[in-house]
């Protein structure tokens, strides 16, 4: 077997130590997951902006909000988060005025629901971001630990040796290394893509608080 051979990286893979090879499954199954979640969380905020975005149009373009509130609770799926939003504290408005309430409690009571509308979406939202976060700080001192116990057997091994040289040396290196480039493959994409959905989620956040205040201030209107 010649030295292109035993070191390519199935090969360092498959002749590596017990513990390394249990610490690159590790790493191999933790990067899939981290890319499940990371595909799916890009359709989920796409979804989620295009669908505030679409709602926020018909919310402001003057139409009836007893419509609007009708339209939400029909499609509460296809209708976005913002949307729920809306149909919560609408549904609590509307309760408490048949009520007879007065008017602060109108207004505390429909901003109470969607308020609690809010954080049921937003936990939605940033489901598996943490994942993500863990990946991405966990995952290179995973690879570095599997590359010290690779580095330590190649060491080991060379106390049988007589004379050690640079190819009784490379292949245990060259094993020990590739646990944090796989510890590396798994952390930087989770970073990035961390990063960039918790940005996504914030500014969807602001716009979902921006439209409880704005809708408040119609609701009191509306109570008066």
């Amino acid at each position: 077997m010649n030295v292109t051979q035993d070191l390519s990286i199935l090969t360092l893979i498959t002749e590596a130590s017990v513990l390394v090879q249990i610490v690159l499954a590790i790493l191999i199954i933790v990067s899939l997951m981290s890319w499940t979640y990371i595909f799916r969380k890009m359709f989920e905020v796409r979804t989620a902006r295009t669908q505030t975005e679409r709602f926020e149009e018909k919310f402001w373009s003057g139409g009836d909000l007893g419509e609007l509130y009708s339209l939400a609770g029909q499609q509460r799926d296809r209708i976005g988060a913002l949307g729920r939003i809306f149909e919560a504290g609408m549904r609590e408005f509307m309760k408490a005025r048949q009520q007879k309430v007065d008017h602060s409690a109108q207004l505390d009571g429909a901003r109470r629901a969607m308020r609690a509308a809010y954080q049921r979406e937003m936990d939605a939202l940033e489901a598996h971001l943490s994942f993500l976060a863990s990946v991405g700080s966990v995952s290179p001192y995973v690879g570095l630990f599997g590359t010290v116990w690779g580095i330590m057997n190649a060491f080991r091994g060379l106390a049988n040796v007589q004379q050690a040289t640079l190819a009784n040396v490379a292949p245990g290196i060259a094993e020990a290394l590739v646990a944090t480039a796989i510890g590396l493959f798994a952390a930087i994409p989770a970073v990035v893509a961390y990063n960039r959905y918790v940005h996504e989620t914030d500014r969807l956040a602001i716009r979902f608080e921006s439209f409880i205040e704005e809708f408040s201030n119609i609701l009191l209107r509306q109570a008066r």
